[in-house]
């Protein structure tokens, strides 16, 4: 697999942060009072990018296998939930304050690539905002503390999840019975997670609220090797398949033994090229039997599968792949981000894959007269409950251009005074921006195959520069 080394480009982050906020795809939470550390809203544009990334990895992960059931488990669980799976003794990071003037709090794992960012003198050991001392490290629970109640005591003590995987383990029998699900067989959720991070960043890279599609994959023990490798390249080739994520952009990180995690055996890191570094968009573990069976120790009951063809019982060993749909969409804005020269002007464009751009198709007058207006409306609708659609009359039809490319719209229909007369319509297409006269009787179709060429193209587009390395 060639990657290509990630740059080290710092304002291309604030680029995408600025596309986000203007043209609203993302906004900070509660922002008219200030906002709020490492906490954000989602735009309408973002808010249909977001269900484009769930519906891709729910077709991918689910409806396209046989050997997945979907589950939706509680945000808030016994707290004896985090007491068997390690989170209440082993969900930490060591944490770190600065003595100095800016009274700042640093998680100490993250120390060297904060210096670095900063481009401080090697081996300089204070805070990398001040410089001032650091107190030494202590260890800080990652999890949100709740009550369940009136009263605020320890006995109603209750924890936000910081990951969906305990609300599939503790449901694993009562997925076997309902579902008659047979080993091998994963289950998987979409849900929201909450971790109390210590130094959050990287705009929605690392946040406090997020959204996790994960997957439990269970199967029989001493088959582990077979499913791991499995997974990980199943996962790898969604990226580029379904995602269009560009190849040399993307690598498989085997984790060292230091770094694995109390209940894994192996783990592999699916990392994007981040204008800050090579990032975490995916992790891939083994997770052995630790969960089914420290489960079915804490609570006391039997978690184990009765194999009818072996006609033997045993605790399932776990493949699980989980990744954040917030990195998802940071990733696929980044890739997709482009400027480039056109007739002497810059012109933004967000080469989305076609499933995942917030609207497919726009529907444009080309002038705000009341004949074109309806057309275009009556356009835009007959196409709706087919495609993404958006109409769009402000400004000139050379700003409403530029404003689709910069949100991903992959076609532009424009209606015309010809239209009035010949009953056909231009298709722009965001790519190429080369133009195509159709009729209105055949636009549906003629849709569905220039997004079907979109699709083709940007399966091209990930393999391309990788292949261009080799």
């Amino acid at each position: 697999m060639h990657t290509s080394a990630p740059s080290d480009d710092r304002s291309r982050i604030d680029t995408i942060v600025s596309l986000c906020k203007r043209r609203g795809f993302v906004f900070p939470s509660s922002e008219i009072y200030g906002g709020i550390n490492a906490l954000y809203d989602f735009g309408p544009i973002g808010t249909r990018l977001r269900r484009n990334i769930r519906n891709s990895w729910w077709r991918y992960m689910v409806e396209s296998r046989d050997d997945v059931e979907g589950i939706e488990t509680s945000v808030i669980m016994n707290p004896r939930v985090w007491e068997a799976s390690g989170h209440v003794q082993n969900f930490t990071d060591p944490l770190v304050d600065c003595l100095g003037k800016c009274k700042k709090r640093w998680r100490e794992d993250h120390l060297e690539d904060e210096r670095r960012a900063r481009k401080l003198p090697e081996g300089s050991t204070g805070c990398p905002e001040c410089g001032g001392d650091l107190t030494p490290a202590r260890q800080f629970n990652l999890m949100f503390r709740s009550y369940l109640g009136p009263v605020e005591d320890s006995a109603a003590q209750v924890w936000l999840r910081p990951e969906t995987a305990q609300g599939m383990f503790v449901n694993f029998a009562n997925v076997v019975t309902t579902s008659r699900a047979r080993v091998p067989f994963g289950i998987a959720q979409i849900g929201k997670g909450f971790r109390n991070e210590i130094s959050p960043g990287n705009f929605i890279f690392r946040s406090r609220e997020f959204e996790l599609m994960e997957m439990e994959f269970f199967c029989e023990p001493g088959t582990d090797d077979e499913w791991y490798a499995f997974w990980k390249k199943y996962r790898f080739d969604w990226y580029l398949d379904e995602l269009g994520i560009q190849e040399s952009h993307l690598r498989i990180r085997e984790h060292e033994k230091a770094e694995l995690s109390h209940y894994s055996s192996g783990t592999s890191d699916i990392e994007y090229a981040f204008p800050f570094g090579w990032g975490e968009l995916e992790g891939v573990a083994c997770r052995t039997d630790y969960d089914l069976t420290t489960h079915q120790k804490m609570s006391g009951k039997d978690l184990s599968y009765f194999d009818p063809k072996k006609e033997i019982h045993y605790v399932p060993h776990v493949i699980e792949p989980a990744v954040s749909v917030d990195r998802i969409f940071l990733t696929v804005l980044v890739d997709a981000y482009e400027e480039e020269q056109v007739n002497g002007e810059e012109r933004v464009v967000l080469r989305l894959h076609p499933d995942l751009a917030p609207y497919q198709v726009a529907v444009l007058p080309l002038s705000k007269n009341e004949q074109l207006m309806q057309e275009a409306h009556s356009i835009e609708k007959s196409l709706r409950g087919t495609f993404a659609t958006a109409y769009d009359d402000t400004q000139s039809i050379g700003k409403r251009y530029r404003r689709h490319d910069e949100i991903g719209t992959p076609l532009a229909v424009t209606v015309d005074f010809d239209t009035l007369v010949d009953h056909a319509v231009t298709i722009r297409n965001r790519d190429t921006m080369t133009q195509d006269r159709v009729a209105i009787a055949d636009l549906s179709h003629a849709i569905g195959d220039h997004l079907g060429r979109a699709r083709r193209d940007s399966r091209a587009r990930a393999h391309r520069n990788a292949s261009s390395q080799q």
